[in-house]
């Protein structure tokens, strides 16, 4: 399973004057695409309320949540769904050219739970493949939903065999259904690592250049590149991507785990048949891993890419729209929900639009470049948190010492100037 989301300007940041509110409640890519590439012409909008609208590359969302690449974007009918409760974009399931060789297993998804209720999961495993229905019929559906939805932005996931030729026959017959972009599964932790798929790429920074290579070589749409965590330096496979002509990151996809053991049958979960195998991690146990990777990519893109007009969007453990807005904060474009669209709904996306609009009017702001990218300023090295602290230490202490001299004194500061001189 898969997911992802989607992009907007530049890292631009926020001015360092500008302040967040300390009461609020928790409850660079490229200047123009490359000539074979398409683009939309973008317009903005001018609404009182905070404008949630976002743009990737000339593709235009009503708001910036956009469904991941799994079971929720598996078929016609459940896409045209999540056009319709509107959600921003819709990544379909993963295809490649040949699901015969794809068998999925049942059960295939297992949970970690904090007690018995459904509130209480925490986590979410599945062992599940990329999409197991015919090419054909994926974009005969793909193409329907463009006719249906025309300016509404479907973006293809794909992944083929180490192959030139079979990666260029697959983005030729899909990109020939009108979707808007491409998201390449560089990520996915499990199955068919012996045909050289999914993370199998994306862990091989040589591999991933080569395969990138043959893939913008041949689109014409836009590219996004999605990251496995499963890696020590998560901006090694990014910024290679991103060199080889990629137009976007999108990260994080799930991470390898094992779910657990049952303590009776001595199994682990989830149990096909008495065994299982590893599989990814997803949900909001993950978050503040996927907040770490999507920042340190936000801080490598700002400082190589800084010019470009290069795109990231957030995955990984988004269920609220405040969880949107850190992701944002730290520079994603977009983000992207599919373990929550399995747990609550295609008609969650009202309530998470609400709430990052919530936390908009808080801050007074009125788009999401308004703050995109702003916590990123905010991180540093230990070594220099050790000398900020020392350094506010001691200027502490010399306000607590009061004035070393009668020139000191100031005439609106005197009644404060006087207290700090006194005993008791």
């Amino acid at each position: 399973m898969a997911s992802m989301s989607f992009a907007v300007t530049r890292f631009s940041g926020l001015s360092s004057k500008t302040t967040l509110s300390p009461d609020f409640d928790h409850s660079p890519r490229r200047t123009s695409l490359p000539p074979n590439r398409v683009a939309l012409k973008i317009s903005s909008s001018t609404d009182s309320e905070p404008d949630l609208s976002v743009t990737v590359n000339g593709l235009k969302m009503p708001n910036p949540f956009v469904i991941g690449s799994g079971p929720p974007g598996t078929n016609y009918t459940v896409m045209k769904r999540a056009f319709d409760e509107g959600w921003g974009g819709v990544i379909a399931k993963t295809v490649s050219l040949d699901a015969s060789k794809v068998i999925n297993v049942t059960p295939r998804y297992a949970r970690l739970r904090t007690g018995s209720a459904k509130t209480d999961v925490i986590g979410w495993q599945n062992i599940e493949l990329i999409s197991d229905r015919p090419l054909e019929t994926m974009l005969k559906e793909f193409k329907q939903l463009k006719q249906e939805y025309p300016d509404r932005i479907l973006i293809a996931s794909i992944m083929e065999e180490y192959s030139k030729t079979g990666w260029e026959e697959l983005i030729d017959r899909v990109e020939q259904t009108g979707v808007d972009a491409l998201e390449i599964n560089f990520s996915c932790p499990h199955g068919m690592p012996e045909r050289r798929m999914g993370a199998a790429v994306g862990q091989d920074c040589a591999l991933l250049e080569e395969v990138c290579g043959w893939i913008n070589a041949k689109a014409t749409v836009p590219v996004w590149a999605k990251m496995t965590p499963n890696i020590t330096d998560i901006t090694e496979p990014a910024r290679v991507s991103l060199k080889s002509g990629c137009e976007g990151i999108s990260a994080i996809n799930t991470i390898m785990s094992v779910m657990g053991i049952d303590l009776k049958t001595l199994h682990p979960e989830p149990c096909v048949e008495g065994y299982s195998t590893p599989g990814g991690y997803s949900y909001k146990a993950v978050r503040p891993i996927a907040l770490a990777k999507v920042m340190n990519i936000a801080q490598m893109m700002k400082s190589e890419f800084g010019e470009k007009d290069c795109s990231l969007s957030g995955i990984g453990g988004v269920e609220t729209g405040y969880d949107a807005a850190e992701f944002i904060l730290l520079g994603s474009n977009t983000v992207q929900v599919c373990t929550g669209v399995m747990v609550h709904g295609y008609g969650h996306v009202k309530t998470l639009c609400a709430e990052l609009q919530d936390f908009m009017r808080q801050h007074n702001f009125s788009t999401i470049e308004d703050f995109r990218g702003h916590s990123l300023q905010y991180f540093t090295t230990h070594t220099d948190l050790v000398r900020r602290q020392k350094e506010a230490i001691e200027q502490r202490k010399a306000e607590r010492r009061g004035l070393k001299s009668d020139k000191d004194w100031t005439g609106d500061g005197f009644v404060k100037e006087t207290e700090s001189m006194v005993s008791n």
